[in-house]
C-alpha cells in the first residue's frame, strides 16, 4: 500500500526532500505542486515526483504527509488556507523553514482543528538553487531539526522521523524559540555582520578604490555569506527580529569592550582577547573531522601552494576530474597576508574536500591547508 506524500514548493529543498524520501525503499507516492508549472514539469520528468497537482489544495487532500517547502511567509499563508481543506484524519504536516516561531504560532490554529503539525528545518544548502540542483544526498550529515506542536505524540514524531530517515540527516528535537535563538547566533546574525563588513568596505572604496583588490583574500572568504539571496535574508531578519535585536545589543556591548581594550592598549589584555577566541574556535566541531554540518551553509575550501608555471591548474583539476570529485569554485588569491595557499578550490561537502586532499597529496608535491 502506497504512502502518499505531498510536497508544496519544488525548489532545491523540496526537490531534494522528495529524492531523499524515495531512497528508503518504501512504497512512497509523491505528489508535487509548484507555482511554476515548468518547475513542476521538470520535477515530474526527472522522476522526483510521481504526479503534478493543479493546486496545493489538490496535492494535500489525499496525503498522509504534507511538506511546505516554501518561504516562511508563503508557508504561513498556506497553513491558513489548509484550515479549509479536507485532509486525512491522521495526516502529518511539516515545513522546511529556517525560522520556527512564526511557523509554530501559525500551527496553533491547525492544532485547534485537530491536525498535527511538526515543524522542520533541514540545515543544508547548496551553491546552486532550483529543482535542477536537487539531489537525494543533500541532507546527509546535516542536522534536520524538528519542532513538534503540542498535539504531536511521540508516536507521530517517530512516524515522521522514520519517513525522513533515508535522508541520512541527523534528526534532533528542539523547541521553536530555542531553535530561533540558536540559529540567530550561528547563522542569521553572522549574515548581518558579514553584510555590514561589506558595507564598511564599500564606504572605504569610495576614497580608496584599490582597497577592494586587497579584499580578495581572507576578507572575501570571511564575508562570503553576504552574497546570499537578499530577499530570503530580508524575510529571515523580519521573522527573527527579536532574537536578532538581542544579538545586536550583545554585539554592541562587546564592541564597546573591545574599543576600551584598544584605547587602554594593554598588550596582555589584547593577547588574551585573541588567544581566548582562538582557543574556543579551535574546539568547535570540524566537518573535516567528520562532524555534521552546522546551521550555516558554507562551501569547503582547500588552499594549495602551487608553483607559477603554465598548466599547473589544469593538472590539478584533471586529477580531481579523473577521481569524479566535483568542485564548486576555483580561484587564485593575490592578497595572501591572511590566507594559506595561492590556489583556492571550493567543494560542496567535507567528504569531497577530504578526498581531494588525499588524492592531491599522493599525486603532487604541493602543500595544502584546510580552511
Amino acid at each position: 500500500m502506497n504512502e502518499n506524500v505531498a510536497i508544496i514548493g519544488l525548489g532545491l529543498i523540496g526537490g531534494s526532500l522528495a529524492l531523499a524520501i524515495k531512497r528508503g525503499g518504501r512504497n512512497i507516492h509523491i505528489t508535487g505542486f509548484d507555482r511554476s508549472y515548468a518547475t513542476a514539469d521538470e520535477a515530474y520528468r526527472r522522476g522526483i515526483i510521481d504526479m503534478i497537482a493543479p493546486s496545493a489544495k489538490a496535492a494535500c487532500e489525499k496525503a498522509d504527509y504534507i511538506f511546505f517547502a516554501t518561504p516562511v511567509n508563503t508557508t504561513i499563508a498556506l497553513m491558513e488556507e489548509a484550515l479549509d481543506w479536507k485532509l486525512k484524519e491522521n495526516v502529518i504536516l511539516s515545513d522546511t523553514g529556517s525560522t520556527k516561531n512564526p511557523i509554530m504560532q501559525a500551527a496553533e490554529r491547525l492544532h485547534e482543528k485537530g491536525l498535527t503539525f511538526i515543524g522542520g528545518h533541514p540545515m543544508a544548502g547548496s551553491h546552486k538553487s532550483g529543482i535542477a540542483a536537487a539531489k537525494g544526498h543533500l541532507f546527509e550529515n546535516a542536522y534536520y531539526v524538528l519542532t513538534p506542536s503540542e498535539s504531536a505524540s511521540d508516536e507521530l514524531i517517530d512516524k515522521l522521523s522514520n519517513l525522513l530517515a533515508p535522508s541520512k540527516g541527523k534528526i534532533v528535537l528542539l523547541d521553536a524559540a530555542e531553535h530561533d535563538r540558536m540559529t540567530a547566533i550561528v547563522s542569521h546574525f553572522p549574515h548581518i555582520i558579514a553584510s555590514s563588513l561589506v558595507g564598511r568596505l564599500a564606504d572605504q572604496e569610495k576614497e580608496q578604490p584599490f582597497v577592494k583588490n586587497l579584499a580578495a583574500g581572507g576578507f572575501r572568504d570571511l564575508t562570503r555569506i553576504a552574497s546570499a539571496d537578499p530577499t530570503m535574508w530580508r524575510d529571515i531578519t523580519i521573522q527573527n527580529r527579536e532574537e536578532l535585536l538581542g544579538q545586536l545589543d550583545g554585539w554592541l556591548h562587546e564592541m564597546q569592550s573591545i574599543r576600551a581594550m584598544i584605547v587602554e592598549n594593554d598588550p596582555e589584555r589584547i593577547y588574551g582577547f585573541f588567544s581566548e577566541a582562538k582557543e574556543f574556535r579551535d574546539r568547535l566541531p570540524s566537518t573535516f573531522q567528520g562532524a555534521v554540518q552546522g546551521a550555516l551553509y558554507m562551501t569547503f575550501d582547500l588552499h594549495i601552494d602551487i608553483p607559477d608555471h603554465p598548466g599547473v591548474i589544469s593538472e590539478i583539476t584533471k586529477i580531481l576530474a579523473d577521481q569524479q570529485i566535483s568542485i564548486t569554485n576555483i580561484r587564485i588569491v593575490e592578497t595572501r597576508t591572511d590566507v594559506y595557499g595561492i590556489l583556492v578550490i571550493s567543494f560542496q561537502t567535507a567528504e569531497d574536500r577530504k578526498s581531494a586532499r588525499e588524492i592531491l597529496a599522493k599525486t603532487t608535491d604541493y602543500s595544502m591547508h584546510i580552511l
